[in-house]
């Protein structure tokens, strides 16, 4: 073969391979996808375009990372990068496990929905009903409309604390559930208290999850954990995640430790949550796809292993106030409707975002604090590589 030949020839497989019907086909290839994602993009339209997967990383400090896409309602590949542990150099793969922080709260949220599509509560009852161990205080703000699951799993319940949780060493005592919406020691959070009526308005609440994390602890008489995993994580097929809080030995063994926005070990492993239900979730990005499939796959209907496809829209059906529904953040980008949860823990970032009809999503997770910049610019890659409808698009946080 002469010089011209190769030429034509190279020149004719680099045009396939930029031609938008050659994207298509990739799509189909799990390799090309994260080599393309993994190398520095091409047309570079500034930003971050011209760096590859592993100079970002390294720009963003981040040690570890590990990512799972849904492609036609299944994974369609899962990878880790980087390292567990910077100290140690323990390597991230698909098994290993992160916090999966504020993403706890759409996976509780599903077990909730469960309890009211078997009929042993309702979303809209007062919450006051179910709760034992404490109360929400009667007030003119809750004597038209009570406090309700559904409004405690939206946000706007009229809590007004806005709470993220800082977590606790494993070392330090830990509070209760009560103490933690008292502000009482050693809880490190201020009390929960209510300001507005019920769904009056938007106000991110972690600790209006608490208060539902105890009305259903109240309601079932059982460990939180063991709830969770009867009644979502083993349906939907989550073998590699867990609410137990302190993390087992077993988990902790496969566990990425927290890392600070310089990308260095954080004086204790990682941090303790009692607030299980807002922030206390370990699993892997595969896992959180499967949640993610589940939620899809039960919208679409008939039915998903844990919810049928009337109780699965509840996660997607806003309350008339803000962007979420129970549990889940819904938003329209582009000509797509998309659900989708951040998660942000002392040393972890997180993110899972799939769309309501198509069947495609992706779930990521770092070990890093500086990770939600990485996450951000990976899921604009995806988005790219697979040509979904949020292609050039802000992706929602």
């Amino acid at each position: 073969m002469d010089n011209a030949t190769r030429t034509t020839r190279f020149l004719a497989a680099t045009a396939l391979f930029l031609s938008p019907a050659a994207g298509h086909a990739q799509s189909r290839d799990p390799a090309s996808i994260m080599a393309r994602i993994e190398a520095a993009q091409t047309p570079n339209r500034q930003g971050w375009d011209g760096l590859t997967l592993q100079e970002l990383m390294q720009r963003f400090r981040v040690p570890g990372l590990s990512i799972a896409v849904i492609r036609d309602g299944r994974i369609h590949w899962a990878k880790g990068y980087g390292v567990a542990d910077a100290e140690t150099g323990q390597s991230v793969d698909t098994g290993t496990v992160f916090q999966a922080a504020s993403i706890s709260k759409p996976v509780f949220a599903m077990a909730v929905v469960k309890l009211a599509q078997d009929g042993r509560l309702s979303l809209d009852a007062d919450v006051n009903t179910y709760l034992k161990s404490w109360r929400v205080p009667a007030s003119e703000l809750t004597r038209a409309q009570p406090v309700t699951l559904r409004s405690l799993l939206s946000h706007t319940s009229g809590a007004t604390d806005g709470f993220g949780f800082p977590g606790y060493d494993p070392s330090a005592p830990r509070p209760t559930l009560v103490q933690i919406l008292n502000g009482e020691s050693p809880s490190n959070v201020g009390p929960v208290k209510f300001g507005r009526p019920p769904y009056a308005g938007f106000q991110y609440s972690g600790g209006g999850l608490t208060l539902a994390q105890l009305a259903i602890s109240d309601f079932t008489g059982r460990p939180f954990a063991d709830f969770m995993r009867e009644t979502v994580l083993a349906p939907a097929g989550m073998a590699s995640s867990s609410y137990e809080q302190p993390i087992s030995s077993a988990f902790g063994a496969r566990a990425a430790k927290a890392h600070n926005g310089a990308g260095r070990r954080g004086a204790a492993p990682w941090h303790v949550y009692p607030e299980q239900a807002a922030a206390g979730l370990w699993t892997t990005p595969s896992d959180l796809a499967r949640f993610a499939i589940e939620a899809q796959r039960a919208i679409q209907g008939p039915k998903g292993a844990v919810l049928t496809q009337a109780f699965a829209r509840e996660l997607i059906a806003p309350t008339g106030s803000g962007d979420y529904a129970v549990g889940l953040s819904i938003a329209k980008e582009g000509q797509g409707w998309y659900f989708s949860h951040g998660g942000s823990n002392w040393g972890y970032q997180c993110h899972v975002y799939a769309h309501v009809r198509k069947g495609y999503g992706v779930a990521v997770m770092t070990n890093g604090d500086a990770g939600g910049l990485l996450i951000r610019e990976i899921e604009g890659r995806i988005a790219a590589a697979y040509d979904w409808d949020s292609l050039d698009k802000p992706i929602p946080r």
